[in-house]
């Protein structure tokens, strides 16, 4: 009798250990199913050049530290969005970033007019906005969005520049 169940028993496991892997709704914001950066809270993207991870950009609607996003941006293929409101927009950005303020009235349709085969980064102040904003990328189709983790503040406080 135990003989014939075994199959069954390791099928189960095999499922089970794949279900605890991550997903794109968990509380970390880990999308890329490393139980490792979900135990830690902390995103497990690779980027080419970061010092714990050598080797290519995870691709896919994903959070990454903020120390990741300024290594995915340094290579200039990414194109930066950043959706705080114009007032905050203005006193202080990171280098390089396009306005696309999500508290407008047009954001989902200027959101909607980029190009989905483009890579992005973006931000917000603190990772709210530009989490919902991650929603609706990945809704509208988009496979490479990196978004910051803690937003523009938590840019500043790993000490990496903004411009006024």
């Amino acid at each position: 009798m135990l003989g014939q169940c075994r199959p069954l028993i390791l099928a189960a496991a095999v499922l089970a250990a794949s279900a605890c892997g991550g997903s794109a709704g968990d509380a970390t914001g880990d999308t890329s199913g490393n139980a490792a950066g979900d135990a830690a809270g902390q995103s497990s993207v690779t980027v080419a050049g970061s010092p714990n991870a050598p080797g290519p950009v995870a691709l896919g609607v994903r959070v990454v530290p903020p120390i990741d996003a300024q290594a995915m941006l340094a290579d200039g293929k990414r194109v930066l969005i950043d959706v705080r409101t114009p007032e905050e927009f203005a006193e202080g950005r990171i280098a390089g970033a396009m306005l696309i303020d999500f508290k407008a009235a047009d954001f989902a349709d200027r959101i909607g007019a980029l190009d989905r085969n483009v890579q992005y980064v973006m931000y917000c102040r603190s990772g709210n906005r530009s989490g919902q904003a991650r929603d609706l990328m990945t809704q509208l189709g988009f496979t490479d969005v990196a978004d910051i983790d803690g937003g523009i503040l938590a840019w500043t406080e790993a000490g990496l520049p903004v411009e006024p």
